[in-house]
């Protein structure tokens, strides 16, 4: 099953974000072991050097930790998961603002737009 990926951005920094989102979601938790290299290229359609190089930098930024012989595992720390939701926050409003900055809003315009996005729900009545 092979997934689409944005040519604006390294696909493995692309898989290391989607890992990121299943970390801060608790879809994947602390100390849960990650798929293998090998299974892990499989699911996505991509070559292993891929995979090998998402898991090194998640493991460079000190989110995953390997394991010799064992595999790749979320670091058992509370404090790394919500550094990670802060981090992914920022990011998202950082582009946020920047794209209504680049539409010509006010960052009163914004907080307004958002304010009234957030208490009239969705646009299927379903509140946020």
């Amino acid at each position: 099953m092979a997934t689409d990926f944005e040519a604006s951005k390294p696909i493995y920094l692309q898989i290391a974000d989607h890992i990121f989102q299943k970390i801060v979601r608790e879809e994947i938790k602390p100390g849960d072991k990650l798929p293998s290299v090998r299974e892990m290229a499989i699911q996505l359609g991509v070559n292993p050097n891929t995979i090998q190089r998402s898991y090194a930098e998640m493991e460079r930024m000190g989110v995953v930790e390997t394991k010799r012989g064992q595999g790749t595992f979320v670091i058992e720390s509370e404090s790394v998961v919500v550094e990670l939701q802060q981090t992914m926050q920022k990011e998202i409003i950082t582009q946020f603002v920047k794209n209504m900055e680049e539409l010509g809003f006010s960052k009163e315009e914004m907080i307004r737009g958002l304010q009234a996005y957030l208490s009239e729900g969705d646009r299927n009545g379903n509140p946020i």
